[in-house]
């Protein structure tokens, strides 16, 4: 059994309200974490985020997933009740989310996840990012075809147009949804945090970071702590979030 350590931070930024959420619930067996990025104008991001995490942590309390291909069906249950909520006439009219799910199983030490749009997942190894989620982007696409550097897609002009993200109609709704080839180890971190936060930050300011962290709370404030110096000069800089997930050996019962 492995045994884990959260820690959360969602910061509005240079805004006036803060359209980002996330959350974590977990059993004897699993540990679920969700972390959404909402969008809508006044009110209607804010609204579609929060119903995204209690949405997906309720769910999933409900009937745990066991396998990547369940967690992407949940997201796509989620987009249908995130549509019905709309409101014609109010902020809620036009609402959607990003989303990004991770389910550990800590007992059997795997993992599975699933996103929709641009908040993202890193699974760090030995202080190293093992794997991590793409993004649902048009500039995603463009570095998938060699249009563009990795490094370019965190400059670009259109790096917040979305190819995807809950709320859109159903038929046309893109989630990836991925599980681990091998086992979740004791050491290994996790990431979530929404494009507020990573757009900032390249892999290397991450590792640098974890390494340098006694705890997960002290590895996301000093994130935060790169974003806010990096985005001083932007008056109303993204809301940036993240939740983190240390792993450790579980203490003998």
């Amino acid at each position: 059994m492995l045994g884990l350590e959260v820690a959360l931070l969602s910061d509005r930024g240079g805004r006036n309200y803060n359209e980002d959420a996330c959350g974590h619930w977990h059993s004897r067996q699993h540990l679920c974490c969700v972390l959404a990025d909402g969008a809508g104008g006044h009110g209607g991001g804010d609204i579609a985020s929060k119903l995204a995490v209690q949405e997906l942590i309720a769910r999933f309390a409900a009937r745990p997933t066991a396998h990547a291909d369940e967690l992407d069906s949940l997201l796509r249950v989620t987009n249908d009740v995130l549509i019905a909520q709309r409101v014609a006439g109010t902020p809620r009219a036009d609402m959607h989310s990003t989303v990004v799910c991770l389910v550990i199983d800590f007992v059997a030490h795997r993992a599975h996840w699933a996103h929709a749009g641009d908040s993202r997942m890193y699974w760090m190894r030995a202080g190293r990012v093992l794997r991590r989620t793409r993004d649902h982007s048009l500039v995603q696409g463009l570095v998938d075809s060699g249009l563009l550097t990795p490094e370019q897609l965190r400059a670009h002009p259109k790096r917040s147009e979305l190819r995807s993200a809950l709320g859109i109609a159903p038929e046309v709704l893109e989630v990836s949804a991925g599980e681990g080839d091998e086992a979740v180890r004791p050491g290994d971190a996790f990431l979530l945090c929404t494009d507020g936060l990573w757009e900032y930050l390249d892999d290397a300011v991450i590792e640098q970071a974890l390494a340098a962290a006694p705890n997960p709370s002290s590895w996301i404030g000093a994130l935060a702590a790169q974003v806010r110096q990096a985005a001083a000069h932007k008056k109303s800089h993204d809301n940036y979030s993240a939740l983190a997930v240390w792993t450790r050996d579980a203490p003998p019962p």
